[in-house]
């Protein structure tokens, strides 16, 4: 039960400091207290409108979050001794998509 809940709050702090950031980037409202899936889902709508685009540091900024996406998805699924180098690669690639779409 301490895992899951390591990993609910780990997912909770990616929440906190990614959601507003993303969502303004597609130019919407931040939504409220993401669950692990929807905050996956956010990371990858970002990602998909991003792609669209012919500007070559969006479509950085998309591969980046590309890469997130499949890192939290992973760290949903994996062994426990795995999940925090998931999530810290995935905090990695958040934070450069940020970076390079700003």
């Amino acid at each position: 039960m301490a895992v899951q809940t390591t990993q609910a709050d780990t997912f909770a702090a990616l929440d906190a400091c990614f959601t507003a950031d993303l969502a303004a980037l597609i130019g919407s409202e931040p939504p409220r207290s993401l669950t692990p899936i929807r905050f996956i889902d956010l990371v990858e709508e970002v990602r998909d409108v991003l792609a669209d685009s012919r500007l070559g540091h969006l479509q950085e900024a998309s591969d980046d979050l590309d890469s997130a996406a499949g890192h939290l998805t992973d760290a949903l699924t994996s062994p426990a001794g795995d999940r925090s180098s998931l999530l810290a690669w995935a905090r990695t690639h958040l934070r450069d998509a940020i970076a390079a779409a700003s």
